[in-house]
């Protein structure tokens, strides 16, 4: 397994600094995982770049698959309650719950009142080894981790932790999309996979709306009937359920007034302060809308995400994740993804 673990440590602001630590005997419950392949989520680059608070100095990274390299004194199990093994392929949960607590026994593990997060725990607490950006994690206790097949490739298992997954329990907020039309608001890593999976439920037609064009046409490659820039979409435009994935307030009014009678909006965009957003309540009453919000996910959404990658074979994820640096070189990947692009990656096994 070797005798040190190689992590790229962020300092704050935008400094990182590459740095060996020793290999952890993983404790009960615990897991050692060796990562083959990580993603950088647009929340680890806000957090970069000042637009998002982060404990420091600490290990960034919640989207990655590895492979487990030893287990702590009782084993562990995986999503399922099957028992875990050395060599198994995995990938884990953003959230890591007590499983105990009221918010937990209510189904609200994403919310625990102990909740430790995958990539967000500094190196001075309880759970430093706890980011992707690194050769080995500890997969601590109370996270959820599910089996991937090697059919799925690094690029779509990585970024399935938290986008996909995430996605997952917005559609599922969203009830049956079966023969129901969907508007999918803001095209990143989430909009593209809520259109696919949309479409992969029946959806009888999906709109995407993105202010960028490459985006848009991406949209219509992963699911979408069509790509609109939110600038020149028809007001009158009326739909079954809307995904609101941008966060831009204008967006979130627009959500609201766009569905039809007895519509849904879920809300899984707005994760930071951007103003608030007018709200007729008549217009609510009388439509029967609901509005549901959606942050982080449950361990059954994980295992959504990854069943959903092993059953479809019509979208190819990896074009829109980039060729993966080294740990080494990761730091100047730390900036905003721009056009076909959604994802940059990091193999932590690279060398400089």
């Amino acid at each position: 397994m070797g005798a040190t673990v190689q992590a790229q440590v962020w300092l704050g602001n935008r400094d990182f600094s590459l740095r060996e630590f020793d290999m952890p005997n993983p404790g009960p419950g615990e897991a050692v995982a060796a990562v083959d392949f990580a993603t950088v989520c647009g929340s680890d680059v806000h957090t970069v770049h000042g637009r998002r608070s982060g404990p420091y100095p600490g290990i960034l990274g919640h989207e990655a698959v590895g492979r487990i390299v030893s287990l702590g004194a009782d084993g562990g199990v995986d999503q399922a309650g099957a028992a875990l093994a050395v060599g198994d392929r995995v990938v884990w949960s953003v959230t890591a719950a007590c499983r105990e607590c009221d918010r937990c026994r209510a189904g609200h593990s994403a919310k625990c009142r102990k909740l430790l997060k995958t990539g967000h725990e500094p190196l001075s607490g309880p759970w430093p080894l706890s980011g992707g950006y690194a050769t080995h994690i500890v997969l601590h206790r109370g996270l959820t981790l599910v089996r991937v097949p090697d059919t799925v490739p690094d690029p779509a298992a990585a970024m399935s932790a938290c986008a996909l997954a995430t996605v997952m329990a917005c559609l599922e907020a969203a009830g049956d999309l079966a023969g129901r039309r969907v508007l999918v608001s803001g095209v990143g890593m989430l909009g593209l996979c809520a259109c696919a999976v949309a479409s992969e439920r029946g959806a009888s037609w999906v709109e995407a709306r993105d202010p960028n064009p490459q985006r848009r046409a991406l949209a219509c490659r992963f699911g979408a009937d069509r790509g609109v820039d939110p600038a020149h979409a028809d007001t009158g435009v009326v739909t079954d359920v809307v995904i609101e994935l941008s966060g831009l307030p204008a967006a979130v009014s627009t959500a609201l007034n766009s569905v039809d009678i007895g519509g849904r909006v879920v809300l899984a965009g707005s994760v930071a302060p951007r103003g608030t957003v007018p709200v007729d309540p008549e217009h609510l009453v009388r439509s029967l809308i609901t509005i549901v919000g959606v942050h982080n996910y449950e361990p059954r959404h994980l295992a959504a995400a990854i069943d959903f990658l092993t059953a479809t074979n019509r979208y190819d994820f990896t074009p829109v994740i980039a060729e993966p640096a080294s740990l080494a070189d990761l730091p100047p990947e730390l900036t905003d993804a721009g056009g076909a692009v959604l994802r940059r990656a990091v193999r932590p096994s690279h060398t400089a």
